[in-house]
């Protein structure tokens, strides 16, 4: 049984965790022995070079640094969805539209389960009308066990799954039509050549894999 205490406690948990990853992902990113490993891309491109930010030592004494970790993401942000592939790969442009996709179905669900599925379960009252040795908590209340057996507001449960299906079958079926069309349009503009058929593209840099996405 599920209290608000415990929601609390595993928020924190998982918003900690994310923050640590994040932490990790920063002062790993600034290190020099690290820094192909995080910038491929511009190695390849020639617009980095071996020695830069000091890559000969393994590890980042410039302190300054530390405090600026995070000044990558206003940038990443800003980017457009062409200049991010540009500068990062199609990859890192796909990584982002899942996260942006996840926001697209979450959040009207979130919504509408706020606005027609919790009022559905806090008018039930079933719970209030149990037994006193029954134990439940105030989020019991929100959920479906709240709906007395044999109420038409089940209906509504199993209209909202239906709504709720669609939605999700609908934003991944659109969503999976614009990476399609991305990738199609990224090895049609790259530069051709007959490993990209065969596997071995590793040995000719200007090749594109063909499985990129």
């Amino acid at each position: 049984m599920a209290t608000l205490q415990d929601l609390g406690v595993s928020a924190f948990i998982n918003i900690l965790g994310a923050f640590v990853f994040l932490l990790l992902f920063a002062v790993l990113r600034i290190q020099p022995i690290n820094d192909r490993v995080y910038f491929p891309k511009l190695y390849i491109a020639g617009k980095r070079a071996a020695d830069h930010r000091g890559a000969r030592r393994a590890i980042n004494l410039n302190l300054c640094t530390y405090f600026k970790f995070l000044s990558w993401v206003p940038g990443a942000l800003r980017m457009t969805q062409t200049e991010l592939i540009h500068h990062a790969g199609l990859d890192s442009a796909v990584y982002l539209r899942i996260y942006t996709l996840g926001l697209k179905i979450f959040l009207p669900v979130m919504v509408v389960a706020l606005l027609v599925l919790i009022p559905v379960n806090v008018s039930g009252g079933t719970l209030l009308n149990l037994r006193k040795d029954v134990m439940f908590s105030d989020i019991d209340k929100l959920s479906i066990s709240n709906v007395s057996p044999g109420s038409n507001r089940f209906f509504i449960h199993l209209l909202m799954a239906y709504v709720f299906t669609f939605w999700t079958c609908f934003m991944l079926y659109k969503e999976y039509s614009n990476v399609a069309f991305m990738r199609l349009h990224f090895l049609a503009s790259q530069k051709r050549c007959a490993d990209q058929f065969t596997g071995d593209c590793q040995k000719h840099t200007s090749c594109v894999k063909p499985f990129d996405v």
